[in-house]
């Protein structure tokens, strides 16, 4: 017997270029019982769908054997991180910054210091006078009232 249609559905059922009646006809082929032994390899292949039971839904033990094989039967739960975790390292940033301020500033005042012995030990420092600008910058007259003033107060003040 000739199986010539059927190669030749075979080889375009392989670069998919069949039509459903076509891929119906192939099973239909193949789920006879008298198949040709060139083409026994392909029995499986279009067999398969009608052998199988079909199940739309996992078995209800699926669970358990998954498990199983994990080994784990414990859920997962979530961690909650609270904001005062969350900032700890901000904390602990603000804490290091501090400490180097605190000793930054410590080194600094022990050089001040030996400044400060040298003048509790007698050595006088020379007060410098300048002008001071509250003097000049205290007495401040309008105008008009400098002409109550005598003589010698009015050329003290000298205009602004």
């Amino acid at each position: 017997m000739d199986y010539k249609y059927i190669n030749q559905l075979l080889e375009r059922y392989w670069e998919c270029q069949t039509t459903l009646e076509e891929e119906n006809i192939l099973r239909a082929f193949f789920s006879q019982d008298d198949i040709p032994a060139s083409l026994l390899m392909y029995r499986d292949l279009f067999v398969y769908e009608a052998t199988e039971p079909k199940q739309d839904k996992l078995g209800d033990d699926f669970d358990a054997k998954v498990l199983a094989m994990i080994g784990d039967d414990k859920p997962v739960k979530a961690k909650v991180i609270s904001l005062k975790q969350r900032l700890m390292p901000l904390f602990k940033a603000a804490a290091v910054v501090a400490i180097f301020l605190t000793l930054g500033n410590a080194m600094q005042m022990s050089f001040e210091a030996d400044n400060s012995y040298e003048n509790m030990a007698g050595v006088e420092q020379e007060n410098v006078q300048g002008t001071s600008v509250a003097k000049s910058d205290s007495v401040k007259i309008d105008s008009l009232h400098r002409s109550s003033l005598s003589p010698q107060e009015s050329s003290a003040i000298s205009p602004l």
